[in-house]
């Protein structure tokens, strides 16, 4: 394969990028690694990269049109986030599925959301925090979000808002780090469909106990959530993958030339 040639860092800052004015702007302002990155975190997250998928650098510079400068600084990040890692000649790939690697995570998430809730029952939660995560999720049956993604997203904010509202900073930055490791597991289980109803059962009884003080049961009820949740990844298959990927109707992107070979 062809390598491109690298401009100068000057070259860069002005390179073209697709013609959409808002990243015409990000390109204008020099943020050509923060543009790349975006749009491939964005792509792991749709699902239009999958675990196991590899690409190169030469490959997503000729793509966004960019010289491989940007893109290595975008992928580099990429792998500090735990989503990316490279391997030889400027090859990367999107990490694959590591049950450990999860199982540790999700360890991780059970310590802080459960420690989270049981600061809020002792404290006293925010009601403004509480009233607004309770008109999303206390709902009848009907006007549950039935949208794989979408719900998945509004998960994401439940339990974000949460340990928000414990009022540690830190604990909070780290969780949001936590939450990205996890994000693609996450969303296939909302794709699938078979969490949706219990999900809005499960977090509406955390906030009743929440609400009630109910610190034991408050940390009972979301280490349950956790752990079923946690099973859930561990069904995970390169086949049901492939389904997702269909029935988010996303197509890889165009700078994949290299299919998902691995078995998990």
């Amino acid at each position: 394969m062809k390598s491109l040639a690298a401009p100068s860092p000057a070259a860069d800052a002005v390179a073209l990028a697709p013609d959409a004015e808002g990243e015409d702007a990000l390109v204008r302002n020099g943020s050509l690694p923060e543009y790349v990155y975006a749009q491939l975190r964005q792509d792991i997250f749709d699902m239009r990269l999958l675990p196991g998928d590899q690409i190169t650098e030469t490959e997503i510079a000729a793509h966004f049109k960019v010289s491989r400068t940007p893109v290595r600084q975008a992928l580099q990040r990429l792998q500090n986030d735990g989503l990316m890692q490279g391997y030889v000649r400027g090859g990367w790939e999107v990490v694959p599925i590591d049950f450990k690697r999860f199982s540790d995570l999700y360890e991780m998430r059970k310590l802080i959301e459960t420690h989270a809730v049981r600061r809020l029952c002792a404290q006293g939660a925010d009601q403004s925090v509480l009233a607004g995560l309770r008109a999303t999720w206390c709902v009848a049956a009907e006007a549950r979000e039935p949208d794989g993604p979408k719900a998945a997203q509004l998960d994401e904010v439940f339990h974000q808002s949460l340990v928000r509202a414990a009022g540690n900073q830190e604990m909070a930055e780290s969780f949001d780090r936590l939450t990205d490791r996890i994000r693609i597991v996450r969303r296939l289980d909302f794709l699938y469909g078979d969490c949706l109803h219990s999900t809005y059962e499960e977090h509406a009884a955390i906030l009743d106990s929440i609400a009630a003080g109910d610190a034991e049961g408050a940390m009972r009820l979301m280490g349950e959530h956790i752990d079923g949740s946690h099973a859930e990844v561990n069904q995970i298959t390169l086949h049901r993958l492939h389904s997702a990927r269909a029935t988010a109707t996303t197509k890889p992107p165009a700078y994949v030339s290299v299919r998902v070979r691995r078995s998990f």
